[in-house]
């Protein structure tokens, strides 16, 4: 990759009118097929669609506004102005920006939470790189990465976390208290296998850019305006559906008015909504047709240290078969009430085991959206095979470290 303003591809070369779908696209198409045809005949009653279409409405309405938000920014070049003051910052060094990388990334996942590590960190860490002249993939997994597994210690820094949080009685102080060794063990060891996979052969020197300047002051200014709002929004506790549209809605103004032309259809992520809407309409028909037995059944009801593994476990393989939040939520339910550290480690197994299929997370789901759009490819076997190593490890240290 040439260095450069990070583009979508439909900007850095002849527009495609219809672009050439994916395995992902053909995937999330097919989920939304099968909901469907779940919903017409009857495996999941019309009223029961309704209800789950209701309750994943501003989700989806996030996540519509999130993306278009995080590629109107990159457009603007900020992601361009922020990269190339990591890379200054880091002086050079592989080991430096490796550290960086981490830190921004663990940082924004634990005091804001892991989607919008993955919706603007994402494209900060693909444009550092192309600033540094490295290899984009180690920065953007490290992303991913630490949007999953930093998610551990604060309650804001996940939705699963709250849910849990609520369940188990505590504060967010006590909450945090609780998770910090499951949080330290697994930042450790997912620090550890980045380098082990991704980083180490990187040369140990980069040539440091000079300063980037934007081309269009306005919409650059109206970008910085609108995320740094989102993010307030986010800490302040406003509705994550709402602060984002209302950025999005502002941003796209702003280009409406200076700059209209480097707006396109393409924006819209139409494959996550369309994938999300299918997910929670297939596993709703498969709740309903034994998967709460089957929960049961996995997690078992031992409030000791079997228990607690067996429900960590369980957490983290089927979020990498479905996905992490309705696996949470189908999990909690058969969870007695009294097992708390069942539950936390129900909660460990959802939030560090996503690391290997990429519907594990609507962060990595979010994560590979932003790729796509930087024009970053993914090696998926060896994203699938290092994740499912990390993920293993991170799941036993964290737990480990839940028990002591």
């Amino acid at each position: 990759m040439k260095t450069g303003t990070i583009a979508s591809p439909e900007l850095t070369g002849r527009r495609r009118r219809w672009p050439r779908l994916g395995g992902l696209d053909w995937l999330a198409i097919a989920l939304f097929i099968a909901g469907g045809v779940a919903v017409a005949t009857g495996l999941l009653p019309t009223a029961d669609a309704r209800a789950t279409l209701a309750r994943i409405l501003p989700l989806l309405v996030f996540l519509g506004s999130v993306i278009v938000l995080a590629e109107l920014a990159a457009r603007a070049e900020l992601f361009d102005v922020i990269a190339t003051r990591v890379t200054i910052l880091a002086r050079g060094s592989n080991a430096g920006l490796f550290g960086l990388g981490l830190a921004f990334a663990a940082g924004i996942t634990i005091f804001l939470n892991l989607d919008t590590t993955a919706v603007l960190l994402t494209p900060v860490m693909v444009a550092t790189a192309v600033r540094a002249g490295v290899a984009p993939l180690p920065l953007a997994v490290t992303t991913v990465w630490l949007a999953n597994t930093a998610s551990l210690l604060l309650p804001v820094s996940n939705l699963t976390n709250l849910l849990a949080m609520n369940r188990v009685q505590l504060n967010p102080l006590a909450f945090a208290a609780r998770m910090a060794l499951p949080q330290l063990a697994a930042l450790i060891v997912v620090a550890g296998c980045l380098w082990l996979f991704y980083w180490r052969t990187n040369p140990p020197r980069y040539t440091p850019p000079g300063p980037f300047v934007p081309k269009d002051r306005r919409v650059f200014t109206a970008a910085a305006v609108a995320c740094a709002v989102f993010i307030i929004g986010i800490l302040v506790g406003v509705g994550i559906n709402w602060i984002a549209a209302v950025c999005a809605a502002g941003l796209l103004a702003a280009f409406l008015v200076w700059n209209r032309k480097l707006l396109a259809w393409q924006m819209m992520p139409w494959r996550l909504l369309v994938f999300v809407t299918g997910l929670f309409l297939v596993v709703d028909t498969v709740g309903r047709h034994g998967l709460s037995d089957w929960m049961t059944t996995l997690i078992g009801t031992d409030p000791g240290s079997s228990g607690i593994a067996r429900a960590a476990a369980t957490g983290g393989v089927l979020s990498n078969v479905l996905n992490n939040l309705p696996v949470y939520v189908a999990g909690e339910a058969v969870v007695p009430v009294a097992n708390h550290d069942q539950l936390l480690g129900l909660l460990i197994g959802t939030n560090v085991g996503p690391l290997i299929t990429p519907w594990a997370s609507l962060a990595t789901l979010i994560w590979a959206e932003r790729c796509r759009s930087a024009g970053v490819e993914i090696r998926w076997g060896k994203f699938i095979a290092t994740g499912a190593i990390t993920a293993t490890l991170t799941l036993a240290a964290s737990v480990g470290a839940l028990l002591i």
